[in-house]
Order: structure tokens, then sequence, then C-alpha cells
């Protein structure tokens, strides 16, 4: 939590400075993406209906999701981007057990990006941001023994990509992000079961407009 505040705080100091928006193409862009959210699907070993289940039995499928996302450039190099979707239903599976039901999350990005050359036809960029998905909607159970999640997960967001020029103020993008994103799983009563760090790769490809 400590570092993630610290990222939080560094990328507030960072927007700061940067004071007045650049006008050749206009402050503001929007970007449509095709994402593919691929899970790491990490979690910790436990212990349930008498069964030692290994590291990583814990599973949360991978999915194509639509992505929006709002940027506004404080210097030629500098901008934040706000990265959006709709909430996302993903379904949980426990090894050697099978399906356990699903949960909803919305998990929107807040960073800052740094641009090498915002002016040419190829633009790649640098990104430093955080994650806050709320998390909801749990349908889990295992043996009719109802299961929760955390309601929130916050983490760091890091990310690499790059604008190709189109003309009319229109660029083709390509990106790639990756989030810190876990939650607990208990039984009831509160009782921990597990720890499951999704820790997702969020592969994007579509195009975006200044203005």
């Amino acid at each position: 939590m400590k570092n993630t505040l610290a990222a939080i705080l560094s990328i507030a100091a960072l927007l700061l400075a940067g004071s007045q928006a650049y006008a050749d193409d206009g402050p503001w862009e929007l970007r449509v993406h095709a994402t593919y959210l691929s899970m790491a699907n990490d979690s910790d070993a436990f212990t349930a209906l008498n069964i030692n289940f290994p590291s990583n039995s814990v599973r949360v499928n991978s999915k194509w999701i639509p992505e929006f996302d709002v940027s506004y450039s404080f210097t030629r190099n500098l901008s934040a981007e706000l990265v959006l979707t709709i909430p996302q239903t993903q379904t949980v599976t426990l090894n050697g057990v099978g399906d356990l039901g699903t949960f909803k999350h919305l998990p929107p990005v807040l960073s800052a990006q740094y641009h090498v050359a915002p002016s040419s036809l190829i633009d790649p960029y640098v990104g430093l941001g955080a994650n806050f998905t709320l998390i909801y909607g749990s349908n889990l159970s295992v043996a009719h023994i109802p299961l929760s999640l955390d309601p929130n997960s916050i983490g760091i967001a890091a990310q690499v990509g790059c604008d190709f020029n189109l003309g009319h103020n229109t660029y083709f993008n390509v990106d790639v992000k990756k989030v810190e994103l876990s939650s607990g799983v208990y039984v009831p009563g509160g009782t921990q079961l597990t720890t499951a760090h999704l820790d997702p790769w969020l592969l994007s490809a579509g195009f975006g407009w200044h203005f």
C-alpha cells in the first residue's frame, strides 16, 4: 500500500509540473480499443474440503473487453490518461473441483504518460499509474459453501505503447499494460482461504482522435 500511495503522489507531482497544454491538435484525446485481458492467475496454496490445494489452483478466465481512454496533454510530452471500460463478469474455477461461479469488476486506471516524439509520425510512450478495481456481484461457492471477495483492489499500473499518426487528427495505437490486481477469498465468518493475484496484462489495439 505504501508503494502504491508513493506512486500516486509521484504521478500527481509530475502532472502538476506541466502547467500549460499545447494546442497543435488540441490537448484532449479519445481512444477506442479492443483489449485482451490476460490473467496471471497466481494464488496461494490452501486447504479446504480436507484437500490440500497447491498454489495457482484458483483460475479466473481471460477475455476480450472494450476499452475507452481519455487523455489530456499538459505539455507536448507529458499527459494524463484515464482508462475506462464497462463492468466485466469473470468466471472462477478451482483445479480439481471445477466451476466456483462468477464475480463482477470495474477496473479504471489513471496514468501519467511521457511521449517521446509527439510531433512525429511514430510516437512511442511509457506510462505509470494506479489501478482502483471495484469488485462486486460475487456469486461464488464451493460444496454449497458461499465464498466472498475483497470489495476493491488498489495497485500500480505500468504501460508502454506507440501512436501511429494517420493524419486528420487521427492515429492508430497499440498499448501494453501490466496491472496489480488481487483479492482475498473468504468463507463465512471472514476466514481467508487464499489470495488470488490476478495481475493481468492488458494488450490493446485501436484508434485515437485529437480534439
